[in-house]
């Protein structure tokens, strides 16, 4: 972390995350190619659902850079201890996370869908598929709390194993739960619900085992463990801005499927595609990002402010041109991307158009990511939880609304363009002052 040159060690951390987190995106849109083999009722209830599972994801995720903040941070700071500490707490803490989503997941699941959409169908499966997804969440924070501790210590080839594995499992378990092979039965979107949270608990199994015996820059003893409130605190002080801006998403995606569901379901259904899509070309941002924050926060514990200065910018040089590769994609073949889902003509038709619109912002989305990602390395989560709050609520909604009054639903998308063009701007004053602010300051004599 603190020796081997910065676009090596960059490489070595985020490549396995990057190709662990493709194979994730493969399998959250091999999930709705199969649900779309249903019919368009169950693909439109997965999209609707999905709001509510990135809420999950969210703060499973903002968890793990609290995790991981503090965990790499301790380590550069050579205080085992604390390192080992925040690895506990944070067990502790996704195993509160998933009792907090098992009672709302058995209460309220039909309460959610039928605050969207009064059509018995659609609701009948997304109860389905969202009350398995919950109750069974213990594998998704499982599985995402231990690839954090594996990636906080270097150890990301381990995590790309886990996460891959459960990812695969769960590609080979649709086609059989949800049509019934081999003697099972055919059990629809509930089945791809099952598969999903099968390949999670997997993939939690092999992050145990892999931080038990192939980690040794942490002990997990739970004999004697005992929730540390100043550990958690501090995990939180960097994760809740995180989660808050994991679960701004979520409340985007609600808005614009009541926005959109005004004008159809095949519209809410081509922003679920649309989101499925797009996670092949952020999941690997979010990779790259995911090995930037380690390598940082040990630097800047370490008081190293060239390899800081040097991973940042070499992070957002790669992630704007993995971006633009996405944005030319999406340009080229919208319909043949849209074909992968069974999509009728009306939905080929409006969701090409959608595709082509929203792809513009992608560039000015990589710069963001990475900054944000910089902002919670060195302990600026307000300043992501802000530029999350400008771009989501602030301005896309808003602007996605009043676009939706003039009656064409093509126009709603120049929304998401529009947000992410005033969220660059943002991230560009928040990283200056935070190079002035906390970089610039590290005396020389400490390089």
């Amino acid at each position: 972390m603190g020796t081997m040159p910065v676009n090596r060690l960059l490489m070595k951390i985020s490549l396995p995350i990057m190709a662990s987190m493709l194979v994730q995106a493969l399998y959250n849109v091999v999930d709705s190619v199969f649900v779309a083999r249903i019919g368009e009722d169950a693909l439109t209830a997965v999209s609707l659902a999905f709001p509510l599972q990135n809420v999950m994801i969210a703060i499973g995720t903002g968890t793990g850079v609290g995790i991981n903040a503090l965990l790499s941070k301790s380590l550069g700071e050579r205080n085992y201890k604390e390192a080992d500490n925040a690895a506990l707490n944070g067990l502790f803490l996704a195993v509160l996370s998933w009792l907090v989503f098992l009672v709302l997941g058995l209460l309220f699941s039909r309460f959610y869908f039928e605050t969207q959409t009064s059509d018995t169908r659609i609701i009948a499966h997304g109860v389905d598929y969202l009350m398995i997804c919950t109750v069974f969440s213990f594998g998704l924070f499982g599985q995402i709390t231990l690839e954090r501790l594996l990636q906080s210590t270097g150890k990301s080839v381990y995590a790309m194993i886990s996460q891959g594995a459960g990812a695969i499992i769960n590609i080979i378990l649709d086609p059989i739960m949800i049509f019934g092979y081999f003697g099972f039965p055919p059990m629809g979107v509930a089945g791809a619900a099952i598969a999903t949270v099968i390949g999670q608990t997997c993939g939690m199994l092999l992050g145990i085992w892999f931080n038990v015996k192939k980690n040794s820059d942490i002990t997990l003893r739970l004999r004697g463990f005992r929730p540390k409130a100043g550990t958690i605190k501090r995990i939180y002080a960097v994760g809740l801005p995180a989660m808050a801006m994991g679960s701004l998403g979520s409340v985007m995606v609600f808005g614009m499927n009541r926005i959109l569901l005004a004008f159809s379901t095949t519209a809410a259904a081509v922003l679920g595609v649309y989101f499925k899509l797009q996670s092949f070309i952020f999941m690997p941002v979010f990779g790259l990002n995911n090995g930037i924050v380690p390598i940082l926060s040990f630097n800047y514990g370490a008081q190293r402010r060239d390899r800081m200065s040097n991973v940042i910018k070499q992070g957002i040089l790669y992630a704007v041109i993995i971006m633009t590769a996405g944005m030319l994609l999406f340009l080229s073949v919208p319909g043949l991307l849209l074909s992968l889902f069974k999509a009728s003509p009306e939905m080929s038709r409006m969701g090409s158009i959608a595709l082509r619109i929203i792809c513009v912002s992608f560039p000015f989305a990589g710069f963001c990511i990475v900054c944000t990602g910089v902002f919670q390395a060195l302990g600026q989560s307000m300043l992501s939880l802000m530029t999350s709050v400008a771009r989501q609520l602030i301005v896309l909604l808003p602007v996605a609304y009043l676009l939706s009054r003039l009656g064409n639903v093509d126009l709603v998308w120049i929304a998401f363009p529009i947000a992410e063009i005033m969220s660059l701007i943002t991230c560009a004053i928040f990283l200056r002052k935070v190079h002035r602010e906390v970089i610039e300051p590290i005396p020389e004599h400490m390089l």
